[in-house]
């Protein structure tokens, strides 16, 4: 295992499995993961036969948070290691994949491992799951999205909760402000994402997209930019051979077996 950590990655059917790996440091983030990460996200996005991803770990954790020694220069430096032509992870430095990532959460899910769920579309935590975002126990605060998306997702006062005391939380704490969507029994997390993952990749995959990028842009740009751009993607979607396909399973009451195009 090289100390660096590493991301791995393996296609399941129309998904591709994304798996946080450095279990020997609780899966602590270095700025290698942070890329390869990155590069994972690219492949999915980039993929036409890849529908949908799921991010999970292995090991006993999510993850401990960044490495802060091996991201002193990173932070030094005021920039995220984000490439071109990549993605990245946080969703705010860079793109973050057109298709819907479902995370899987387990163990511990600190600092860096609560942005990567908030940037992702749906989040399913084992009962046991320990979150807390304890960056200003270390001096420095979020980079990665936390002051933007916890706010968002739990609002002002749940986030101050949380961002200003850093104290732990437990699943069922992050299932009533709303970070995560599903909480179940320890060891099931990832199962229960693949199914939710399985779900999602059964639909038409540009309609798919195409909703994830107007909820975003309702999300990101406010109500009146997303209204306005709301008719834009419609005619290629609806002219889709996908979009014929739906009709045609509607009239001969049968599942659809879309194709991407």
């Amino acid at each position: 295992m090289s100390v660096e950590g590493r991301i791995t990655t393996e296609v399941s059917g129309r998904l591709l499995l994304i798996g946080i790996d450095r279990m020997e440091k609780k899966n602590s983030f270095t700025p290698r993961m942070y890329l390869d990460l990155g590069d994972a996200y690219a492949r999915l996005d980039q993929d036409p036969e890849l529908w949908c991803g799921v991010l999970f770990a292995h090991g006993n954790d999510f993850t401990a948070g960044l490495d802060l020694p091996q991201f002193a220069s990173v932070m030094a430096e005021g920039k995220m290691p984000v490439v071109e032509g990549s993605c990245d992870p946080c969703g705010m430095y860079g793109p973050y994949p057109r298709k819907p990532v479902v995370t899987a959460m387990h163990g511990l899910c600190l600092t860096i491992g609560i942005e990567l769920m908030l940037a992702a579309d749906i989040r399913v935590a084992a009962k046991g799951t320990r979150f807390a975002q304890i960056e200003i126990k270390r001096g420095i605060y979020p980079f990665g999205g936390a002051t933007v998306r916890y706010v968002q997702e739990a609002g002002w006062g749940n986030a101050m909760r949380y961002l200003l005391t850093a104290d732990e939380f437990s699943a069922e704490e992050a299932y009533r402000i709303g970070l995560v969507q599903e909480v179940v029994e320890d060891g099931r997390q990832l199962e229960r994402a693949i199914e939710i993952a399985t779900t999602i990749a059964e639909q038409a995959p540009l309609a798919v997209q195409a909703t994830l990028k107007h909820c975003r842009k309702a999300l990101y740009d406010g109500e009146k930019a997303a209204a306005a751009a709301l008719m834009d993607d419609l005619g290629a979607v609806a002219a889709s051979e996908d979009a014929m396909e739906g009709i045609q399973s509607f009239l001969e009451r049968r599942k659809a077996d879309f194709k991407g195009r």
